[in-house]
């Protein structure tokens, strides 16, 4: 049990300030809360998005209207180009990427193995390697096992920290003429720590080889630029910033140089250059269109829309200033009330390599966080002893921040909490 004296209002003060500041603080009246709301503090939002009004009410309207009213007649009339046309609007607003190179389709874990497969059958003699980090995120780390399975390839697996991320000089020391994939994450799913991607795709080139970065920590957060970066293939979810919703579809990148190079290994008949011909063979479609597979989700595409569009009114320049922001409020305030307590940052302090969320850690956290969610404070789990805040800046208060590391102060103070008080609730079961 602690001694320290309760919280002054000083950081509250400074919430309520930031808010006042925020040129991005209308929006949050966009999003849509439930009429029996029990949330203090969302703090999740690098996990699953906020829904908004304008999603509900697009999703009714398409039911209504477009589902009901145009039947089979809607593929004819634009859901067959859904796959490119917001593609296209994800590579422009989000990642830094020119028309032509963005598809929305299936998973990330789906995309992630399509495009790793592509570029490793692509690959030339000798490439016989993969190359990626022990702390890249579990699917694309199983994924690549599979493969590696597959094709009768190795993986060379570069140790990286938990609490930073992987480095330019450690890409260089591991690829070389054996490489034929390297790929890693942009933002590490546990720290927040941004790699440096135009550094290792420059590096990934040296040795000839192919990069490919998942960017669902990043696409929504932190600004991208993939074609000036010359990042060769990319895969990401539309869940967490860009508020597509549970299961939205993911979203995969294929630079042009590779547009009929790379050919993905899941030949489902829309990603045919003829679909409806039905005839023997498969042609793949040109450009990214290729890597579709099967029937477009497009249910699934209608909020991803509508998070798009707010995406960018907003701009990304304006949202990443103010993901800065809310991380750099996370640390002063657990500098100053958690000294002592046994918490510490396991996340980049330098605001370049900070992503959009801060990992706090200490061994007994998952219990921690189960005590949170019970008081309506949701923030996520990560082992070991991860405690993730997750800060969605079209949708997070500078005050709700304020609130939730206050209820963490509260549930420290008492802790330890009787045993029948404690779970071991599944907590943050996203990525």
């Amino acid at each position: 049990m602690s001694d320290r004296p309760p919280a002054d209002t000083r950081w509250l003060d400074r919430a309520d300030a930031l808010d006042a500041a925020d040129p991005l603080a209308a929006l949050r009246e966009e999003f849509l809360r439930s009429p029996d709301d029990d949330v203090v503090s969302y703090l999740d939002g690098n996990s699953l998005g906020r829904p908004l009004r304008a999603a509900a009410e697009a999703l009714g309207d398409f039911v209504s209207s477009q589902w009901a009213g145009r039947l089979i007649r809607g593929w004819s009339e634009g859901w067959m180009q859904w796959p490119e046309v917001v593609g296209d609007q994800l590579g422009r607003v989000v990642l830094g990427a020119a028309a032509g190179q963005t598809v929305v389709a299936d998973s990330t874990t789906v995309l992630f193995y399509k495009l790793a497969r592509a570029a490793v059958d692509a690959a030339g003699p000798g490439r016989t390697e993969i190359v990626t980090d022990t702390d890249n995120f579990p699917t694309d780390r199983y994924v690549l096992e599979g493969i590696a399975a597959e094709r009768g390839l190795t993986v060379r697996w570069i140790e990286t920290d938990p609490t930073s991320g992987i480095t330019v000089e450690q890409v260089r020391a591991a690829v070389g003429p054996a490489t034929a994939l390297a790929t890693f994450s942009h933002v590490a799913y546990r720290s927040g720590h941004v790699a440096d991607a135009p550094g290792i795709t420059r590096a990934v080139h040296d040795a000839g080889a192919v990069v490919l970065f998942d960017l669902s920590h990043s696409a929504g957060s932190v600004e991208l630029a993939l074609d000036a970066w010359e990042v060769d293939l990319a895969v990401g979810c539309s869940y967490k910033y860009l508020c597509g919703g549970p299961g939205s579809p993911a979203f995969g990148y294929v630079a042009t140089r590779h547009h009929g190079v790379l050919q993905q290994p899941v030949q489902g008949w829309m990603g045919h250059a003829d679909p409806f011909r039905m005839g023997p063979g498969y042609a793949p479609a040109a450009g990214a269109r290729g890597l579709v597979s099967g029937t477009p989700p497009i249910l699934g595409m209608v909020p991803l829309r509508c998070g798009l569009d707010l995406v960018e009114r907003a701009g990304m320049p304006a949202i990443r200033a103010k993901s800065l922001q809310l991380t750099g409020f996370v640390l002063d305030v657990v500098d100053d009330w958690f000294a002592g307590t046994g918490v510490e940052v396991a996340s980049p302090r330098e605001p370049a390599l900070r992503g959009g969320h801060v990992t706090l850690s200490r061994s007994d956290f998952r219990e921690v966080t189960a005590a949170l969610w019970e008081r309506g404070v949701l923030p996520d789990y990560r082992d070991p002893g991860g405690l993730r805040i997750g800060l969605a800046p079209l949708s997070t208060s500078f005050r709700e921040v304020h609130d939730g590391l206050a209820a963490l102060r509260e549930v420290l103070d008492a802790w330890p909490l009787p045993t029948a008080a404690r779970t071991d609730a599944a907590v943050g079961v996203t990525s």
